[in-house]
């Protein structure tokens, strides 16, 4: 899907990493809620309460659940499931563009 219709977009920018990372926040009428950033290159570290769908729409990245030892790679077109209270690592050596879904 490239694009999302009647939805609510939450102006404040969520910005994380002093600005490396931002994204906006996308309202969905049934109340579920997706971001859209863009990371730049960099290595990263996020938690989550509730499962995630990291979508990857340009650029690539490694992934991997903190405390595993493989890294994965993912790139544009793929995505990658987060589990609940969790937390993952990510890095990428180029500016990457992503859709998160939040699942629960």
């Amino acid at each position: 899907m490239s694009e999302f219709k009647n939805v609510t977009v939450v102006k404040k920018a969520n910005i994380y990493f002093g600005g490396q990372v931002t994204s906006r926040s996308v309202l969905f009428a049934d109340g579920t809620k997706k971001t859209l950033g863009v990371m730049q290159p960099g290595e990263y570290e996020f938690t989550t309460g509730v499962a995630e769908t990291m979508e990857i729409l340009s650029g690539e990245l490694k992934w991997q659940i903190k405390g595993e030892h493989a890294w994965k790679k993912v790139v544009a077109g793929e995505a990658f499931n987060v589990p609940a209270n969790s937390a993952f690592q990510m890095k990428m050596s180029v500016v990457t563009d992503y859709c998160c879904s939040f699942l629960g």
